[in-house]
């Protein structure tokens, strides 16, 4: 992740935390297009007539972010574990309402890349079944429900999924492993 150094955004992040307004407006330009780019990455896999377009699911969270008064910035990795988990309800909640408009139901899918699933050239899941399969896995281990989310959702690289969560590099990589392989079990079983 690149577009402003890791200092900008995190010395912006601690002054949104103090509560300078000014810090919202210098962080837009640093964070917007790396948002964007997760966004686009997250949608790629989308149905076609997919209606959510990249730009509007980075200004949801966005808007969500930055309305977070309670949350007390801590660093760039921070900011975007926090945006992956926003994108994530995000995404299952635009899911659940355009599931609910259809009749018959039917289910919104998501392409998992080859780094996310174990099959080559990745899988199409629905993302509710996705979201359940999170869920399950949070019963049982956590850390590796909350790596998936960092990773997956909010495209952090193995070092910022690390930092943010606070384990080693390896832990993270032992973790990311292990879930990937139960949730492609668990996804091409249903």
């Amino acid at each position: 992740m690149g577009s402003g150094t890791n200092l900008d955004v995190t010395a912006l992040l601690l002054a949104i935390s103090k509560g300078e307004p000014k810090a919202r407006e210098e962080l837009i330009p640093l964070v917007y297009e790396e948002l964007r780019k997760l966004a686009r990455g997250q949608l790629r896999g989308e149905r076609d007539g997919h209606t959510l377009e990249p730009t509007a699911l980075v200004h949801e969270v966005y808007q969500r972010l930055v309305d977070q008064d309670r949350v007390e910035w801590k660093s760039r990795a921070h900011f975007f574990a926090v945006a992956a988990v926003l994108m994530r309800r995000v995404l299952v909640d635009y899911a659940r309402k355009a599931t609910a408009q259809r009749r018959g139901g039917g289910s919104q899918k998501i392409a998992l890349t080859e780094e996310m699933a174990a099959a080559p050239g990745g899988l199409n899941v629905d993302v509710l079944a996705l979201d359940a399969a999170l869920e399950e896995l949070v019963t049982f281990d956590a850390g590796q429900a909350r790596i998936v989310e960092l990773r997956f959702f909010g495209g952090l690289s193995v070092e910022e999924t690390a930092e943010a969560v606070g384990v080693s590099r390896a832990t993270v990589m032992r973790d990311w492993a292990m879930a990937r392989a139960w949730l492609h079990e668990k996804l091409t079983a249903a």
